[in-house]
């Protein structure tokens, strides 16, 4: 008996390792694939909108298929998808590796993606399956935390792999990690009995990954082709006919992705409008912000990781507080709506800061602000939001604050792309172009920081210029945008029991 008690022990430990360590990779490579992006730039050779899709691509499929994954786990076990995810992390790491141009990249960045969203649909779904009561608590905090560490530790690792090895050494890493979990990934206990119907909306899912691909399409292609260009135009008009397509589907299927009914609930609307300003403002910096450290303020990639901890530590420590606040009688609501302040605050600091000389200091003030937003709601508006909703509907309700948390950041990151890309492509001068590069190839350089560090001093001089104006109208618009549903969230707040 007892020998049975340390085998299984055993068991779940190695279990348990394994899905932490795929659990860390996937928010590292979310949090510190964009710093590299200088160096991809300037082995590769991108355009523009090429460049921007190394983090779309795997933002569009993290966020479009993370609600797959979980009806599919259902159907086929959570072993079998589990492994499947992580197997298809392992072949697109590798593919990113070896990449020989950008589109292999961008391509391999979309498989990426997901590989991820099967690893954190599936390994929540087997640690339910395999863990109870006190044992499930502890797992899923470790879960929480260890994706917690990932984000905080993304842009250093990387930063740092950067400058002791190279941009390609960076998915080799992410490679040999899931190795070692497919190796560890005996430990997982068989899957449970099939359903015997496939309870998936998977009209639901390919009307939404389209719809978010050609939105997103259409905010690069706007960047580089122009709003008035007819592709542009028709990229947008078609992505805003299949979001119809898929509402009305949505609103007439029997097991629907997004229950839409729910959206009436004008509390349960303003929870889950929270994650969305958190995209517009903690995700965007988390993802774009290394770049500007190491264009304008001449860091290394190691030391832009490191001034990304202001933004990314809150995140790990401070969940934990506003738990242990809520439980000593401090409202949740107080706690979220101060995350708001946080979040809009952080972001008026920065942009009024840029107008100057900004300063490191300044610099640390204003992410932490924002990463102490991103800490405070991102332990709290999940529950908070399930709350109010009936036990019955509290799955749908789960799905459709994903639907918005991952949608609203797959395109946040590229609005804020195609914005900093507007305002830099408004200012180039054809003076400035150096010979043999055409206007968007360079424009390319700029946006990705790589035309820096080969400029003349007058040269650079304007580039920075160019770039901080681009960044503090860039910065504008998501100041705005935040502030907007900021103040529409605290005004549906009132309405809790409509």
């Amino acid at each position: 008996m007892e020998s049975q008690f340390v085998e299984e022990k055993s068991r779940n430990i190695l279990l348990l390792t394994c899905i932490l360590i795929a659990v860390f990779v996937v928010p590292t490579s979310i949090s510190g694939t964009a710093i590299a992006l200088p160096a991809i730039n300037a082995e590769l050779h991108s355009q523009t909108a090429e460049l921007q899709w190394v983090v779309n691509a795997f933002n569009l499929t993290f966020a479009s298929f993370t609600l797959a994954w979980g009806g599919i786990a259902d159907v086929f076990g959570g072993k079998r998808s589990f492994i499947s995810g992580a197997g298809l992390y392992f072949i697109a790491s590798l593919l990113s590796w070896n990449a020989t141009n950008i589109y292999i990249l961008d391509a391999a960045r979309a498989l990426a993606g997901i590989g991820g969203a099967a690893i954190f649909s599936c390994g929540s779904a087997i640690l339910i399956q395999t863990f109870n009561g006190i044992q499930r608590t502890r797992a899923f905090a470790l879960f929480g935390t260890t994706a917690g560490l990932g984000i905080t530790l993304g842009p250093t690792l990387s930063g740092w792999l950067l400058d002791v090895a190279g941009w390609r050494d960076i998915f080799i890493v992410h490679a040999i990690a899931l190795l070692i979990v497919l190796m560890l990934a005996f430990s997982i206990p068989a899957a449970l009995k099939k359903t015997e119907k496939l309870a998936l909306d998977i009209v639901g899912i390919l009307l939404f990954i389209l719809t978010l691909f050609l939105l997103m399409s259409s905010i690069t292609q706007g960047a580089e082709r122009g709003w008035n260009d007819s592709f542009t135009l028709s990229l947008l008009g078609s992505g805003l006919i299949f979001l119809l397509l898929f509402v009305a589907v949505e609103k007439r299927s029997p097991n629907p992705m997004v229950n839409f009914t729910l959206l009436t609930n004008h509390y349960f609307l303003s929870m889950i409008l929270i994650p969305v300003v958190a995209s517009f403002s903690f995700v965007t910096l988390l993802t774009w912000f290394p770049t500007w450290l190491i264009s304008i303020k001449s860091l290394s990639p190691f030391d832009s990781g490191l001034v990304m901890l202001a933004l990314t530590s809150p995140v790990l420590i401070l969940p934990i507080i506003a738990a242990k606040l809520v439980t000593r009688g401090i409202r949740a609501e107080l706690l979220l709506v101060t995350s708001l302040v946080l979040f809009v605050g952080g972001l008026l600091l920065l942009w009024t800061f840029n107008q100057g000389n900004i300063s490191i200091a300044q610099i640390l003030i204003s992410l932490l602000l924002v990463g102490a937003g991103m800490g405070l709601s991102a332990g709290l508006v999940d529950g908070v939001a399930l709350s109010v909703v009936s036990s019955h509907e509290v799955g749908r309700a789960a799905g459709i604050l994903n639907t918005f948390r991952l949608g609203s950041e797959a395109i946040a990151v590229a609005i804020y792309g195609s914005l900093m890309s507007i305002g830099i492509f408004r200012s180039l001068d054809e003076k400035y172009v150096p010979e043999g590069i055409s206007a968007h190839q360079y424009l390319a350089d700029v946006v990705s920081g790589n035309a820096f560090s080969s400029s003349s001093m007058s040269h650079t001089s304007w580039l920075e210029k160019v770039y901080t104006n681009a960044f503090s109208d860039t910065l504008l618009v998501l100041l705005v945008i935040s502030l907007i549903l900021s103040i529409a969230i605290m005004w549906m707040m009132r309405k809790k029991n409509v």
